[in-house]
């Protein structure tokens, strides 16, 4: 009994472990706080590794927080077709 006490302490210290992975994994999906921290990272593993992969994140990322152009009637219109033509 006293060789398997090391062994049981180990494996009982290794499921304590894995049970709070567990439970935080569930506590991350349920509030969706995984997406924002798991982009940073790669961002920074990009920039860090692949200069080229992170120029392409950075464009993405200012595309993404462009606005849209307001419409422009000019072009439905035609240029001649105002209230002075």
């Amino acid at each position: 009994m006293g060789q398997l006490m090391p062994l049981l302490i180990v494996v009982g210290a290794l499921v304590v472990v894995l049970g709070l992975f567990i439970a935080l994994a569930a506590h991350v999906r349920r509030r969706g706080t995984a997406g924002g921290g798991l982009a940073g990272v790669l961002a920074a593993y990009d920039e860090a590794f692949h200069g080229t992969a992170a120029d392409s994140y950075h464009e993405i990322q200012e595309q993404k927080d462009r606005k849209a152009p307001l419409p422009d009637d000019r072009w439905k219109r035609g240029p001649r077709s105002g209230p002075g033509a």
